[in-house]
């Protein structure tokens, strides 16, 4: 499975707009396409970051939507006033214990490693990193992103609420410099965003 993710970062005053049309026509248009398994959306309202990811059953659908949501990219660049960024990636993992609901939150974390380590890394991941993670106060959902070629990867686990990251905060510090030191990784960012939009069909990976 496969998955592309657009971010812009938005006036923040113009957020919930954004969502609206993500949510009004991106989101029902996305799910007509052949492959289509969902979508997702991360905002940070301080900041104006959005992203926006779908998922594919596989690569070749997601290639053949290039050009169906090119014109659904521009407008929504023209609705957050900011360039989109775009990014493909392979659904290397993914667990959840339960469905999302309002109020979840989720905790973001890029990387990179060396891409010949790839296999070695996302293995390490899936055995030991997701039954720890399983046991953190409010969590919900885990899923990894991976750019094998490129050795880039990212990281959302979600949790039932902005109370629950927070309480999980110092924790999940411990816990990836512990598996970024053990496996050669490098953290190159860390956010938390609200999960405004989750309507995936992804299946169960671990």
């Amino acid at each position: 499975m496969y998955a592309r993710s657009t971010t812009v970062h938005a006036d923040p005053r113009s957020v919930d707009d954004g969502i609206a049309y993500v949510r009004d026509e991106v989101m029902p248009a996305v799910h007509k396409m052949t492959g289509c398994i969902g979508l997702s959306m991360l905002c940070d309202r301080d900041d104006g970051r959005c992203i926006v990811t779908t998922a594919w059953v596989d690569e070749q659908s997601m290639q053949l939507s290039t050009e169906g949501v090119r014109p659904m990219r521009d407008r929504a660049a023209e609705v957050f006033g900011s360039p989109p960024d775009v990014q493909e990636w392979e659904i290397a993992a993914l667990h959840r214990r339960y469905e999302t609901r309002e109020g979840t939150w989720a905790r973001v974390i890029w990387s990179r490693s060396d891409p010949d380590l790839a296999d070695r890394t996302i293995d390490a991941y899936r055995m030991s990193l997701i039954p720890e993670l399983e046991q953190m106060p409010g969590f919900c959902s885990v899923s990894l992103l991976v750019s094998r070629s490129e050795g880039r990867a990212v990281s959302a686990t979600t949790y039932e609420s902005r109370a629950a990251i927070e309480q999980t905060r110092e924790l999940s510090v411990a816990m990836r410099d512990d598996f970024a030191t053990s496996m050669g990784v490098a953290i190159t960012e860390v956010a938390e965003m609200e999960l405004v939009l989750a309507h995936l069909g992804v299946p169960e990976t671990v």
